[in-house]
């Protein structure tokens, strides 16, 4: 059930542990970006055998001249063999930043490159679109924005018949929709979102892996909220100019994903509840698409335009019953990939709990509180043993699972305050989380306030304020006000005399400084 799909694409020529070692690498970089929310990653697949046929050579750089050569031997070559061994050479050139700067500079190279992906020639038309790939790899602007003649045609082939050439288009896809403003201004009018909503009934799993990652892509835009999630083109507000496309391609008998047909948008089209359908638990889950489109709600959510939908689609219940799975799967297996799926989980949880409209539809997360808080904090050891930079993630969660007393009762009867203050060594930032959460707590009341009380939270508290960090020790002391408020007899257990009333700490209600437990902060800019 939690195992990673095994990639068919790789670099070339490398041994079983270079490739582990390099996804590792590939996994932490993810992993650091995600959290940092200011990375852009992209995509590349390289097919094994087309770099193992190489013999494993180098590219090298090409100029002007060798790259026009071969794109005439691949335009008129006499042999089919021969044109495609051209666009191999070509694609090897294309790898590297300067042969890519001569493409796109060289005139109509771009149109012939075209040609041969529109070409009826199945080997042409793949190694046209691996060039095309290699391209909406780099990492300059002006060069995806050059592919832009190619990007209808790479929509229309979502619809074909092969796997394996649908995976390439929508990593190509994905490439483009991150890197450019304007490949998103004329890709959302062709009807991307349609063509993607397609895309998700594909039975295949790296094409719903590469899915989730174009659509992750389109979803991290500036302009989704306004443009992307809520809303698309009308039937009554086509405007003329994708009229006049519409028809140019069907004189052409090319299909087209129209821009007027219902569902372009994504929370206008069953995106949604397809991706529900992918993250319910069970033996057909597979860990690379659900933490693909785990990412794309997290992003849906953190732009607040209608969660609500979301939640009557029963987002809920079933990332609850996910986080629930999660749970039993860290204490079954040491695959180190299962962070990478509960960091969006609890991020998306976090957001939604955060909306008036989750009451309205049964209650937080539909499920038992105690066993989301046992999985909660069973997710937080395995974090703690090997990821320790994601414990904020499910911190954030039960602060906002705090607001409910409900939840703060479980937390308490299971005994779960001494492993809270275990992690407050951990880090300043972890603890004024768990901080956060113990004020949540004894702010319900003196009944909270006095089941906390015994063990070891007052040494915990002590130990504390000798922290550097003024807003560690600042939040040990709203803690400390809430105790003494609600529960005066503390003051008798301080190791020192009685303090005098006079010297007592003023009582302030929680919190005293602004708090917003939204995860709306995380929403990585496209």
């Amino acid at each position: 059930m939690w195992r990673l799909r095994q990639g068919r694409l790789r670099p070339s020529v490398c041994g079983m542990e270079e490739l582990r070692r390099r996804q590792r690498e590939r996994e932490a970089a993810l992993r650091k970006a995600r959290r940092e929310q200011q990375l852009v990653s992209k995509r590349l697949l390289r097919d094994d055998s087309q770099e193992e046929a190489g013999g494993g050579c180098v590219a090298e750089i090409l100029g002007e001249a060798e790259v026009q050569q071969f794109l005439q031997l691949a335009q008129r070559g006499t042999e089919e063999k021969e044109r495609e061994k051209a666009l191999v050479s070509l694609r090897r050139g294309l790898q590297h930043p300067e042969t890519q700067q001569t493409f796109i500079r060289l005139e109509g190279s771009m149109r012939t490159l075209v040609g041969l992906l529109t070409s009826n020639q199945a080997l042409l038309q793949l190694e046209a679109a691996r060039c095309l790939h290699e391209l909406s790899h780099s990492e300059q602007s002006a060069v995806a924005e050059a592919c832009l003649p190619a990007t209808s045609y790479l929509l229309t082939y979502l619809s074909g018949h092969s796997s394996d050439f649908i995976e390439l288009c929508l990593y190509t896809l994905g490439n483009l929709i991150v890197e450019s403003e304007a490949v998103r201004r004329q890709l959302l009018p062709q009807g991307i979102v349609p063509a993607l909503a397609a895309c998700i009934l594909s039975p295949h799993v790296a094409v719903l892996e590469a899915l989730g990652y174009a659509l992750s892509q389109l979803l991290q835009a500036k302009e989704a909220p306004e443009k992307i999630i809520p809303k698309g083109f009308g039937l009554d507000s086509v405007p003329p100019a994708i009229r006049v496309w519409e028809e140019t391609l069907a004189s052409l008998k090319i299909p087209t994903h129209s821009p007027a047909s219902a569902g372009s948008s994504i929370l206008g089209s069953t995106l949604p509840q397809h991706m529900l359908r992918l993250l319910q638990p069970g033996p057909k889950l597979n860990l690379g698409v659900a933490v693909e489109f785990a990412w794309c709600l997290h992003y849906i959510t953190c732009s607040q335009v209608n969660n609500a939908l979301l939640i009557t689609h029963g987002v809920l219940s079933t990332l609850g019953l996910l986080l629930l799975d999660l749970a039993g799967a860290v204490q079954r297996t040491e695959d180190a990939g299962l962070e990478l799926l509960a960091c969006p989980v609890l991020r998306c949880l976090s957001n939604l709990l955060t909306e008036p409209a989750e009451e309205a539809v049964g209650g937080p997360l539909q499920l038992g509180d105690e066993r989301i808080v046992a999985a909660l904090f069973i997710l937080l050891q395995f974090f703690l043993q090997k990821q320790p930079g994601l414990l904020p993630e499910g911190l954030w969660f039960l602060n906002n699972l705090t607001d409910s007393p409900s939840f703060c009762t479980s937390l308490l009867s299971l005994d779960l305050i001494e492993p809270l203050l275990q992690l407050l060594p951990v880090s300043n930032v972890v603890s004024v989380m768990v901080l956060t959460v113990l004020c949540n707590i004894a702010e319900k009341g003196p009944a909270y306030c006095q089941r906390m009380w015994p063990g070891h939270l007052l040494p915990s508290l002590l130990n504390t304020l000798a922290f550097s960090d003024t807003e560690v020790v600042g939040q040990s002391l709203e803690l400390l006000q809430l105790l003494f408020l609600y529960q005066p007899e503390v003051v008798g257990s301080w190791p020192w005399s009685p303090i005098h009333p006079a010297l007592k700490p003023p009582v302030s209600l929680w919190p005293s400084f602004p708090f917003s437990p939204n995860y709306s902060c995380f929403s990585r800019p496209g």
